[in-house]
C-alpha cells in the first residue's frame, strides 16, 4: 500500500514538474518586434521618484506621437492583452507606452513600500513619466490614455497638467462608484439571465445585492458581482468568464517570464492593501472634475457594464472641454481596444487627426 502511494505521489510530482517546465518554456518574456527602420520595441524597469516602474514600448515609427497608456486595476498590467490580441495596430499610429506603475507588473518587488502607493505619489509619477517621454522622444506634448481603473489616475493628471497633453482618452472610463453604477450593472445582468432562463444565476444575483428604498441597488461584494457580470456577457471580454478573459491570458502570455507572472499576481494582491485602493473609492467625476482644458475622448464597449457606457456618455455630455466625443464600440464589452480592434483603431486614428495639430 505504501509503495502504491509513493508511486502515485511521484507521478503527481513528475506531472507538476513537466507542467512547470512547459509553462517556463512558453514564458520567454519577449515582446513583439518590428522590421521598420524607425520602429521600437522595448521592455524595461526604471526608477521613478524612488520606486521601480515598468515599461513596454511598441512603435512602428518613433516619429509618431507618443501615447502614455495608464494601466487598469489599479495594479493590473494590460500588456498581456496586447500580447494575446495582436490585430489592434495602434502602434501604427502612435508610439504606445504601456506603463506598469510603481511596484506593479514587471516592476513588482516583494519588499515594496506599500504605504508609498497613494494617489499623490501616482500623480507625481505620472508627471515624471510624461516628462521622461517628452524628453526622450523630443515631443512638446504627448497623449494620455487610461483604461478602466487607470482612467482615474490619467483623468486626474490630465486635469492637473493639461499643458503636457494633446488630449485625454478614457477607455472604459470610471465615472462613479455610486449606487447608480451598481444599479445599471444589476439591470443588465438581470435582463441577460432572464433571457436565458438562468434561474440559478438570478438567485445568485439577488443574493449579491441589497434593494434600497430609493429603488437603487447596492452590491454586497464587488468581486462576486463582477464575476456574475462576466457570466452575463458584460465583463472584461464579452461572453468570456473571468478565468478566460483575465487569468488565462496572464498564464499563457509570452511577454512575461515565469518569475514575472508570479510577481504580476503578487503585485495585484498587494495593491489591494495600499492607501491608493481606498483613496480611489467614493468618487463621482461628474461632480469633482467638471472642466478639462484639453480635448477629451471616451471609448466604451456597447456591452460594458463594468464601467457602464451610459454613465460615460452622460459624463461626456456634462464635461466642459474644448473638444470632446464619445465612441461606443460595437461587439465589445470592457476592452474595446482588443475586442473590436478595427473600430477602435478608427477612433484612435480620428482622435489623432483631430488633435495633433490643434
Amino acid at each position: 500500500m505504501r509503495k502504491t502511494i509513493m508511486i502515485i505521489l511521484l507521478c503527481i510530482i513528475g506531472f507538476l514538474l513537466v507542467v512547470f517546465a512547459v509553462w517556463a518554456l512558453i514564458s520567454p518574456g519577449k515582446i513583439r518586434a518590428y522590421t521598420e527602420p524607425n520602429s521600437l520595441s522595448e521592455k524595461f524597469v526604471m526608477d521613478i521618484n524612488g520606486a521601480p516602474n515598468g515599461f513596454f514600448i511598441n512603435s512602428k515609427n518613433t516619429g509618431n506621437p507618443v501615447l502614455l497608456f495608464v494601466s487598469s486595476g489599479p495594479g493590473t498590467d494590460d500588456y498581456v492583452f496586447t500580447d494575446k490580441y495582436r490585430d489592434m495596430h495602434i502602434e501604427d499610429e502612435y508610439t504606445i507606452v504601456y506603463w506598469d506603475y510603481r511596484y506593479m507588473g514587471i516592476a513588482y518587488n516583494r519588499n515594496m513600500d506599500v504605504d508609498s502607493v497613494n494617489i499623490q505619489n501616482l500623480l507625481d509619477d505620472t508627471y515624471a513619466v510624461t516628462e521622461y517621454l517628452k524628453e526622450r522622444f523630443g515631443k512638446e506634448k504627448i497623449y494620455i490614455m487610461g483604461f478602466s481603473g487607470g482612467t482615474k489616475i490619467a483623468l486626474m493628471e490630465a486635469a492637473r497638467h493639461p499643458e503636457n497633453y494633446y488630449a485625454y482618452i478614457g477607455m472604459a472610463q470610471c465615472v462613479t462608484d455610486s449606487y447608480e453604477n451598481d444599479t445599471l450593472m444589476y439591470e443588465f445582468m438581470k435582463d441577460a439571465f432572464d433571457m436565458r432562463g438562468d434561474q440559478r444565476r438570478i438567485m445568485k444575483l439577488e443574493d449579491a445585492v441589497i434593494h434600497l428604498d430609493s429603488g437603487n441597488i447596492k452590491c454586497k461584494d464587488w468581486y462576486a458581482y463582477v464575476d456574475l457580470l462576466h457570466d452575463a456577457g458584460g465583463g472584461t471580454i464579452r461572453d468570456m468568464s473571468e478565468f478566460e478573459s483575465i487569468t488565462w491570458p496572464i498564464i499563457t502570455c509570452s511577454c512575461y517570464t515565469l518569475k514575472e507572472k508570479i510577481g504580476y499576481v503578487a503585485g495585484m494582491k498587494k495593491y489591494r492593501t495600499t492607501p491608493l485602493y481606498s483613496e480611489l473609492d467614493d468618487f463621482d467625476y461628474r461632480k469633482s472634475i467638471t472642466d478639462i482644458k484639453i480635448p477629451v475622448f471616451f471609448i466604451s464597449g456597447e456591452y460594458d457594464y463594468n464601467c457602464p457606457w451610459e454613465l460615460v456618455e452622460d459624463y461626456c455630455d456634462q464635461l466642459n472641454a474644448p473638444q470632446k466625443k464619445f465612441y461606443k464600440i460595437p461587439d465589445s464589452a470592457h476592452s474595446p481596444l482588443w475586442e473590436n480592434a478595427e473600430e477602435t483603431h478608427k477612433a484612435m486614428t480620428e482622435i489623432k487627426e483631430m488633435t495633433l495639430n490643434g
